[in-house]
């Protein structure tokens, strides 16, 4: 049976992603060039180039990885999560490690700047996928089938806690969550991985001044609002004089030294000041499209590590879409964690593509079974 190149490839997906990705590039020029004048070397385009030098490389990435077969990670995972691991102790080296406003979270490597804990996002989605679709016969111990991976993943957000970002670490604790839930652990064992993770988060929050006041901030900046509250109400401004159909691309009031972080995490205030309700409206309904199709993938996938490595891929996404949207509301603390697709950020967008590339793989192989059970359905139906 031949196959089309056309027809086996998840068109919807790979356009929404690319759609998104490309205004997530025009949205960045027009956050930062402000920003680009000021400083020692004035370049509007400074951030902009850097962005889409990452963009060419994930693109191409994208369409290597969408070709590669996702069982072959299956394998890889052990080098994969050593390679995380590595990489975290090296972001925390004098001689690599860089630090940006207080936090030790990137490798400079003079070329490129790189945050290793977006790699280990999906390093850990790879390895966790592997090892509990392996371990299906006895999911329901707790000991035998559940605990193991845990250690690899405490060890993972100890590390990253010491960058510090529990932004990262909470969300890679959250997709451990669903991967466990997904490969069909007891419900009392998961309400205890629940319990043990909200305590953590709760420990590490109180453990510095600065996470209790993001914290408490978010429900009223108001009360501080030229301190902790000051990036949500800026972001209110933002959206405010937005309004519904925006005040025209590149018009932002806000992303001139009032917003802070408008090519990162607040990007999206700027997205509504520029284009207004309609400009967020089509970054979230483009998002909703990706995750939905994503949920699809992993529900139609009958391989349990193809199954469970979709539904991380998807709900990785969907916690920092989360995370970051409820930050510029103020209906959750901001975490720092940037917009998939949107925010400024190479290492975000490069494993972002990457991901939704292995995700395209995996309905690429879905579309083929189909085609292999309906093909065999036929054949039998004409020999009858």
């Amino acid at each position: 049976m031949k196959y089309s190149f056309r027809k086996d490839n998840d068109w919807l997906l790979i356009f929404t992603t690319f759609l998104l990705a490309i205004f997530g590039l025009v949205m960045v020029f027009s956050a930062s060039y402000a920003l680009g004048i000021v400083g020692e070397n004035p370049n509007p385009y400074a951030f902009i180039q850097r962005q889409i030098v990452w963009f060419g490389l994930a693109a191409f990435a994208f369409l290597v990885v969408m070709h590669v077969p996702y069982r072959l990670y299956r394998n890889l995972s052990p080098i994969i999560i050593i390679l995380s691991v590595l990489a975290l102790f090296l972001v925390l080296t004098p001689f690599l490690g860089r630090d940006i406003n207080g936090a030790q979270r990137w490798i400079d490597l003079k070329v490129l700047v790189v945050q290793p804990s977006e790699f280990v996002k999906l390093g850990m989605i790879i390895y966790l996928a592997q090892v509990y679709s392996q371990k299906q016969a006895y999911i329901d111990q707790f000991i035998r089938g559940v605990m193991p991976p845990l250690v690899v993943v405490g060890i993972v957000f100890g590390l990253i806690m010491m960058q510090p970002d529990l932004g990262t670490a909470t969300s890679i604790l959250l997709v451990t969550l669903m991967i466990v839930f997904f490969s069909g652990a007891k419900w009392r064992h998961l309400i205890g991985l629940a319990a043990v993770g909200v305590s953590l988060f709760v420990v590490f929050a109180l453990s510095a001044p600065y996470r209790v006041r993001r914290l408490t901030s978010f429900q009223d900046p108001f009360a501080d609002p030229t301190g902790t509250g000051f990036h949500v109400i800026q972001s209110y401004i933002a959206m405010a004089h937005g309004g519904i159909s925006g005040t025209g691309l590149g018009q932002s009031v806000q992303k001139l030294f009032y917003l802070p972080e408008a090519h990162t995490d607040f990007i999206l205030a700027v997205v509504s000041e520029e284009l207004g309700l309609f400009g967020v409206l089509f970054v979230l309904g483009a998002h909703t499209l990706i995750i939905t199709r994503g949920v699809m993938i992993g529900t139609r996938c009958k391989n349990p590590f193809g199954s469970l490595l979709a539904f991380g891929i998807v709900f990785q996404i969907a916690i920092q879409i989360i995370f970051n949207v409820g930050a510029v509301t103020g209906m959750l603390p901001i975490t720092g964690i940037p917009l998939p697709l949107v925010s400024n950020g190479g290492s975000s967008l490069f494993i972002t593509l990457v991901s939704l590339a292995i995700l395209a793989n995996i309905s690429r192989n879905n579309i083929r079974q189909n085609r292999q059970k309906e093909y065999k359905e036929e054949t039998q139906l004409s020999a009858s």
